[in-house]
């Protein structure tokens, strides 16, 4: 039996108590950051992202970059900080030492191993569920263990959630489907027995009751980086995991009523887990799923199995691809077209073929449009086009590959003619601009939680700079991110690594923010670590298949009556 086997096979029963607090071992630090020329010009290929710096070249003799294409994988590589200065004659922020002791100590252990990081190390009274270990929020702290060289947490995280995935799921009456993966698990002690047992929650507890549908599709994302980084295939080769795989995408392939390649999704399903306007067709997660899906087809085996799959995850990038770039992307002269759009159109001829109406356009939306510059919509259905903009799911879709090149550099460019904006004094909104007033009471259901600026409802959150930075990198213009991240060293750490700012240019830490949240942390440490080491992006980046992301296009016959 592999080792990776060994471990699922394990149950839950009675094991002794572990200690979860590591005392801080500067050894463990990463590499001190290498000083790298980029121009904005440049976008990182994923196979050069892999390689080591000593086969980098900066320059050949015909004036072009070129690196060596012929690694899989990036070998993390850490070293102490034994030097006043690293070689590269930088020195680390006093921020990176102290996010590091904060991230261990949040570190959770079952059985003696490291499976995950608690949400927040939160010292009030009423924890809710901060004391849990999420599946979304655990993603940059295992970007920042693999970018250390410690992929072991991370191997016990990917085990335990495929372990919980197994579980019979209900929700009073009615049973989830199999490859639902949960929002968060806990370890619970008993004191008394000296045992520990897991706890998980696949959507029974959370606000709302929904089932995460972003859970599963980090999940894979997760698997692929942890491939990626240490170069070991044999986890996700393992039968457990190609069958988890297989049933997180039975889920999301399943066929029905739907006219559109896109999930139809109830609000609260991913990040945004309240009520916020989001049911339908979210960006965040059409761009989660897209990139799951391209994972997918690296990490399943060429098996009878396998195979049909993966027919049908190649049909599905095609048609969504091909929908989301026609569809979802809005700029200037796109605009101009929505605003000049006629209405009750039939046909396959149809322009408006959502039939949305050109007085819904809402006012903010044409002075927000810089003149060069793009987006992708926050969610498009029948007469129905959310003008907003949500940081993660564009950014989702540089490193996915779901924006071409052009609309990567054009996202860039949005995010530097609108600055104040989406940055302003702490990185970065979730979603821009806010719901207020009248719309507000009707979209959230007057929401208490997401008043106007604050939290989801156009909050600024610190873990988005390790998606900016990594965003920033691919497509060759790091010097917005490093301005990020700049702007974020400014404040974070002094006011505690707050979960999320308030206020229109997130001054303010936010009115029902806890401190101490973990992801605050990692995603500052990941995009530090990026941002210094740009071959870390291999792990979370993914460059574009043309053959297959630009198939032949043909219209379905029509009846006409």
């Amino acid at each position: 039996m592999s080792t990776a086997s060994a471990d699922l096979a394990q149950n839950n029963d009675n094991v002794k108590s572990s200690d979860c607090e590591n005392d801080f071992d500067f050894s463990k630090l990463p590499h001190k950051p290498r000083n790298l020329n980029m121009e904005r010009q440049r976008s990182f290929d994923e196979r050069s992202l892999v390689e080591a710096s000593p086969r980098y070249t900066p320059w050949a003799e015909n004036g072009q970059r070129h690196i060596d294409n012929e690694s899989v994988f990036s070998p993390s590589r850490r070293s102490s900080f034994n030097t006043p200065r690293s070689l590269y004659g930088f020195e680390p922020h006093p921020m990176f030492a102290e996010a590091w002791e904060s991230l261990r100590k949040t570190m959770v252990y079952f059985r003696g191993r490291p499976v995950g990081t608690i949400a927040a190390l939160d010292n009030s009274d009423e924890k809710l569920n901060y004391d849990q270990v999420f599946v979304r929020d655990f993603v940059p702290s295992a970007l920042a263990f693999l970018m250390n060289g410690e992929p072991e947490i991370v191997k016990n995280f990917l085990l335990k959630t495929l372990r919980l995935q197994s579980w019979e799921k209900k929700i009073d009456r009615f049973q989830l489907g199999e490859g639902v993966m949960p929002a968060s698990f806990k370890v619970l002690h008993d004191p008394i027995r000296n045992t520990e047992t897991l706890m998980a929650d696949f959507g029974e507890s959370a606000i709302g009751r929904v089932a995460p549908v972003d859970s599963g599709f980090w999940w894979i994302i997760l698997l692929r980086a942890y491939t990626k980084s240490t170069g070991d295939s044999s986890l996700a080769e393992t039968p457990d995991c190609q069958k988890g795989m297989r049933l997180i995408l039975a889920l999301c392939l399943s066929e029905g009523f739907d006219t559109f390649p896109t999930l139809l999704c109830a609000d609260g399903c991913s990040m945004i887990d309240r009520r916020m306007g989001v049911y339908g067709y979210p960006i965040e997660i059409q761009a989660l799923f897209f990139m799951a899906l391209r994972c997918a087809l690296v990490l399943l085996k060429q098996d009878a199995q396998g195979k049909e799959l993966i027919d049908r995850i190649t049909k599905r990038l095609h048609a969504l691809s091909f929908h989301m770039r026609s569809y979802f992307w809005l700029d200037l002269k796109q605009l101009n077209d929505i605003y000049r759009y006629k209405t009750e159109e039939y046909s396959h001829t149809a322009v408006n073929k959502f039939n949305v109406i050109p007085d819904s356009l809402p006012e903010w939306v044409f002075d927000f449009m810089p003149t060069f510059g793009g987006y992708f919509l926050g969610n498009v259905g029948p007469s129905n086009m959310d003008f907003r903009w949500f940081c993660l799911g564009n950014c989702i879709a540089i490193l996915s590959s779901l924006a071409t090149p052009e609309q990567s550099m054009a996202i860039m460019d949005l995010i530097e003619a609108r600055w104040e904006e989406l940055v302003g004094d702490m990185p970065l909104k979730v979603c821009y601009p806010a719901i207020e007033s009248h719309d507000w009471r009707i979209i959230t259901g007057c929401d208490p939680k997401n008043t106007r600026w604050s939290y989801h409802n156009g909050g600024s959150w610190p873990v988005l700079l390790w998606l900016l930075t990594a965003a920033c990198i691919k497509v060759g213009r790091p010097q917005i991110a490093r301005r990020a991240i700049e702007v974020a060293e400014l404040r974070l750490a002094k006011d505690g690594w707050p979960e999320y700012y308030d206020g229109k240019s997130g001054r303010y830490v936010g009115k029902q923010a806890r401190k101490h949240q973990t992801w605050s942390v990692a995603g500052y440490l990941v995009a530090k670590m990026m941002l210094e080491d740009p071959s870390h992006l291999g792990m979370i980046s993914l460059e574009e298949d043309r053959q297959m992301m630009k198939p032949a296009v043909k219209r379905s016959s029509s009846w006409t009556c």
